[in-house]
């Protein structure tokens, strides 16, 4: 770890992530990544779920209390705040929670974090992902971007300068540092790619292929041979 590694911030936070979690002497991935984040002295972390809010965002809110910082969940809608609020329990006034587009307030209200953490099993998240490295903070080369549950997904991020850690369903962290706008770049190439698709029309007077890489499948296209 870095210079500004605290043992003893992340000792803490990890044992309150136990005691906040119930879970006696058996730790997961959730009170790793509370280490994480208070070893790391964040101070602004911000979770992206892809369901209502669970032990993961309980680990920022006790790294939060370690270092003194904030902790906010973005929520997709209502009831999924609602939802989240009732998972946390007695613990959900130590989350700040907020109902929106996370790649919107991530470069916006919440542009500036130094802690982003990402669940994988959402359909936008690589989208997410640029959006964080976009919008944290770059000042010190402290921020980090987690994502959690790409066990299965690996393979589509190896594009990123990013390391992974097989815990859990597998955790994937990468540091926000003087290259981040090269690593958004690369992750922009990555999605270019996967949304284009290939079209073959056959000619029926020659029977000739003709091969069409279209870039955006959605827009609709009339392809004449």
């Amino acid at each position: 770890m870095s210079a500004g590694w605290s043992a003893e911030n992340a000792k803490r936070a990890y044992l309150q992530a136990l005691k906040m979690a119930k879970r006696g002497k058996e730790p997961d991935v959730s009170e790793f990544i509370s280490a994480l984040a208070a070893g790391k002295n964040a101070r602004f972390m911000v979770a992206v779920c892809a369901g209502a809010a669970g032990s993961t965002t309980l680990a920022l809110a006790a790294a939060a209390r370690q270092t003194g910082g904030r902790a906010v969940c973005i929520c997709r809608s209502p009831n999924e705040q609602q939802a989240s609020r009732k998972a946390l329990g007695a613990y959900g006034d130590s989350v700040e929670f907020v109902v929106g587009d996370a790649r919107t307030l991530l470069l916006g209200e919440y542009r500036g974090s130094d802690f982003v953490l990402v669940d994988c099993d959402m359909t936008n998240a690589r989208e997410v992902f640029m959006a964080a490295f976009k919008g944290a903070k770059k000042d010190d080369n402290r921020a980090l971007v987690v994502g959690y549950n790409v066990r299965h997904r690996v393979s589509k991020w190896r594009q990123m300068k990013a390391s992974f850690l097989p815990i859990g369903e597998g955790l994937l962290v990468t540091k926000v540092d003087s290259n981040n706008n090269n690593i958004v770049k690369s992750l922009e190439k990555v999605e270019q790619r996967r949304k284009s698709n290939w079209i073959v029309k056959v000619d029926k007077c020659t029977g000739e292929e003709h091969i069409f890489r279209v870039t955006y499948p959605n827009k609709k296209l009339q392809i004449e041979v």
